[in-house]
């Protein structure tokens, strides 16, 4: 890790640059929410799945043994409601708040570490969350008619994106506390759970609706490479670095969408994804610089 961490991070910034245009296919394959995740997660966690199968020769028997430890089922429980919260959440909601929730995955993984691993939560974090969820509460809010009302599809979108965030920090502890957990394994185990829920949601016949090719250009490219590029760059850099490059897709994510739809982010999601993005920037340097 310390050998070479401009090559780590250079890998993760990377990998967020593929992962940043995610959301514009998904909004491209014009499915709701549960064809979107039968699609992703079949595609995506057979692709794991044969990952793991091809990388682990040998070693098979044991990672099927840890699978059944309640850190294996916890990844896999994990994995599986990313998933759905993920594609629910953008189906019904503006790309840029969910996008939102799932960047404050390193604040959620700090508070799992004291939780799990009883290490020390520091003044900065609970601020950096407080932070957050006032940038999000702001975010929410739809000027109309000269008064600022609730959206409840955007809160609802931004909840789905702090449970995807909940969900990815956890699974990022249980790995650290457990460094034989078959990661590959739960994870494509966790994505073809989803997939067959979206699938049983969805119904067989109605699968091909939409355009498929967008979604299987997301499921079987840019998710299993992006997130290979992320987890590898962690071996070469700090995760604050990883996090830090992540923030590209929740800048970027949303800019794509706005490109290439006619989807429009409010003033007050500008304002309220500002101080989220300036909360979390500064968190992250502040930690990095720390260690």
């Amino acid at each position: 890790m310390t050998r070479y961490p401009l090559f780590g991070l250079l890998t993760a910034i990377l990998g967020a640059l593929l992962l940043s245009p995610d959301t514009l296919l998904m909004r491209w394959a014009e499915m709701d929410g549960f064809h979107m995740l039968a699609w992703r997660g079949l595609l995506a966690g057979s692709i794991f799945i044969t990952l793991w199968f091809i990388t682990r020769q040998g070693r098979r028997a044991e990672d099927i043994a840890n699978l059944k430890r309640p850190f294996g089922l916890g990844l896999i429980t994990c994995q599986f409601f990313n998933a759905t919260l993920f594609s629910l959440g953008v189906s019904i909601a503006p790309v840029a708040l969910v996008l939102l929730g799932v960047a404050s995955v390193p604040i959620f993984a700090a508070l799992f570490a004291y939780i799990i691993l009883r290490e020390p939560t520091e003044t900065k974090t609970w601020i950096a969350i407080g932070a957050v969820l006032c940038g999000l509460s702001v975010a929410v809010f739809t000027p109309e008619n000269g008064h600022v009302q609730i959206n409840i599809w955007s809160l609802v979108g931004a909840l789905a994106g702090l449970g995807v965030a909940v969900t990815l920090s956890m699974s990022f502890v249980l790995i650290r506390h457990q460094k034989t957990a078959p990661f590959l394994l739960a994870i494509g185990i966790g994505g073809l759970l989803s997939g067959l829920f979206g699938l049983l949601m969805t119904g067989l016949g109605n699968m091909t609706d939409g355009n498929i090719g967008y979604i299987i250009f997301t499921g079987t490219i840019i998710l299993p490479i992006s997130f290979f590029l992320l987890s590898f760059a962690a071996r070469y850099t700090h995760a604050s670095n990883v996090s830090l490059a992540l923030l590209l897709e929740t800048v970027l994510g949303p800019v794509w969408v706005w490109i290439g739809t006619p989807e429009r982010p409010t003033p007050m999601m500008l304002f309220g994804g500002f101080i989220v993005i300036l909360s979390l920037l500064t968190y992250l340097i502040v930690m990095r610089r720390q260690k």
